[in-house]
């Protein structure tokens, strides 16, 4: 099978060379400079230490980056998404499409599917891939394991065994909803992880925080449709422990640069990716409100992006609220 990958970023450089390994590969940037030196030093600078095959095709063309291929995956940042497939339809040919941005389109709050239905033509096959998985690990070689959710089983069961590889596992959902949601607000919970981390609040507080996180998570998720079985899987449990213990995290990195007291924009300079749980936590709190969905720790991370509080505000707001039963609620 013949893939396009489409987004030359950490991730999508990631998911190409694990697909190498079964499948022609072409990674398309939308920038002729960096295709250009992708071509020409073979590495990706936001992968140094990852040598990039020749048999990883690299183009600036989006035709050419399309010809013969049999799936699209659409490896940009949410914000990218919208314009992508955009880019997509006017070329004209159908072909399936799977995205990995994890987050919410800011100023809409649109859900990444509903992004991509009205972008690309009715019927067109989608799917979300999301779950516990590291750019630099997944590009190493390191084992890992995620979730495809298409809201056609069959379809997401075909797109498991094709991209499931000796090193990445994908499991099938057809909880397209849930997958997105706790790509998305887990985010925002690492965002706070890393601020108790940076205020050296302690494992047990993050053990707490990491715990409550999943559980606002899940109270949105099911209220939007998604299934409670989901955020307890890779997508959900999985990816929050993850982006929230580890060193990689670029949103817990933005937390334990503001608990240091380091302005926002300096935060998101020096991280030099981007931070989806940034524009996407506003969005999060908007739609628990639309919802009536208790959201105590996304609330805080936002006033805290919103420079209404400091970081350790936002830890004693939290720590002040009243006791209450664990699964009121939920």
């Amino acid at each position: 099978m013949k893939l396009a990958v489409l987004g030359a970023g950490a991730w999508g450089t990631a998911f190409a060379l694990a697909q190498l390994a079964r499948h022609a590969v072409t990674l398309w940037s939308w920038k002729p400079a960096q295709a250009e030196a992708l071509c020409t030093a073979r590495r990706n600078t936001l992968l140094p230490a990852v040598a990039l095959p020749d048999a990883l095709a690299i183009t600036a063309d989006l035709d050419e980056a399309l010809d013969g291929c049999d799936l699209v995956v659409v490896a940009t940042p949410t914000a990218g998404l919208a314009g992508t497939c955009a880019a997509l339809a006017a070329c004209g040919a159908r072909r399936p499409v799977v995205w990995l941005c994890k987050g919410f389109e800011a100023g809409t709050g649109r859900f990444p599917h509903q992004v991509v239905d009205a972008a690309l033509p009715p019927g067109t096959h989608g799917a979300a891939l999301s779950g516990p998985s590291f750019a630099d690990e997944v590009a190493a070689g390191r084992p890992a394991a995620v979730t495809v959710a298409s809201r056609d089983a069959a379809f997401a069961q075909t797109l498991s065994q094709t991209l499931s590889t000796a090193r990445l596992r994908v499991y099938s959902s057809t909880d397209l909803i849930g997958v997105e949601v706790g790509g998305a607000v887990k985010n925002v919970i690492a965002i706070a992880a890393g601020v108790a981390d940076g205020l050296d609040a302690g494992l047990s507080a993050r053990a707490a925080l990491v715990t409550r996180g999943l559980a606002e998570i899940t109270r949105l998720g099911v209220r939007l449709g998604g299934r409670t079985e989901t955020f307890l899987g890779l997508s959900g449990a999985g990816d929050l422990i993850l982006t929230a213990t580890g060193d990689l995290s670029r949103n817990r990195r933005v937390g334990l640069a503001l608990a240091r007291g380091t302005a926002l924009d300096a935060a998101l300079a020096d991280l030099g990716h981007v931070a989806e749980g940034v524009p996407t936590a506003r969005e999060v709190r908007r739609l628990a409100a639309q919802h009536a969905v208790d959201m105590p720790i996304t609330d805080a991370v936002c006033r805290l992006l919103d420079g209404e509080i400091g970081a350790a505000q936002a830890a004693e707001a939290l720590l002040r609220r009243d006791p209450a039963a664990e699964q009121r609620g939920y």
